[in-house]
């Protein structure tokens, strides 16, 4: 588990012995069953979290209503806003298979950048890469149609596309699980192939 972090942690800064040491004594590593909710509306939290291996999905309640907006897969991190502004989240964060996390509050996050301060540095660029990736998504996502929405996400992030039910594709995508079963047989008929 620890070489999928540090293998990551690799791209952006090099780690001596203690350094992996002082992470791996953190105890972070957590794992969860499909179906548990890591966060719900209304409740406060402190972690923040990476995902070592399964599928996380955020997700809102909007009239009975699941609208989902985002997933987190092998490799990516996600810091819910609760975490950052004090305040109870407005959404919900659930495991979409069984999962193993890296689970992180503020209190070992000090801890680490006390002791070794490029982690501090590291994890300001990783938010700024993050919020620039965040924005270039949502601008995509309000100029794209439908049908163009999907056609990116096969061409993205195809694995998505076997691991999450239709339903919540479709709800990611802004539209209905019959609209989205109705725009894959178009696409067949178009190309011939199955996207």
């Amino acid at each position: 588990m620890e070489n999928i972090l540090f293998d990551y942690l690799a791209k952006y800064i090099s780690l001596n012995a203690d350094e992996k040491k002082a992470i791996i004594d953190l105890d972070i590593f957590k794992q969860y069953k499909k179906g548990t909710l890591l966060l719900k509306e209304g409740q406060f939290s402190d972690n923040g979290y990476f995902v070592i291996k399964g599928c996380i999905r955020c997700f809102y309640m909007i009239d009975g209503i699941e609208k989902t907006t985002a997933f987190y897969t092998e490799a990516e991190s996600l810091e819910p806003l609760c975490k950052i502004n004090k305040k109870p989240s407005d959404y919900y964060l659930s495991c979409v298979e069984d999962s193993i996390l890296i689970v992180a509050n503020s209190e070992m996050e000090q801890i680490i950048f006390r002791k070794f301060p490029k982690f501090e540095t590291l994890c300001r660029v990783l938010s700024e890469e993050l919020l620039a990736q965040t924005i270039t998504n949502f601008d995509d996502f309000k100029m794209a149609t439908p049908e163009q929405r999907y056609i990116h996400l096969c061409r993205t992030r195809p694995d998505l596309l076997q691991r999450v039910p239709q339903y919540q594709i479709a709800s990611f995508l802004g539209m209905t699980a019959q609209s989205l079963s109705r725009l894959r047989n178009r696409l067949v008929d178009k190309s011939g192939n199955k996207m």
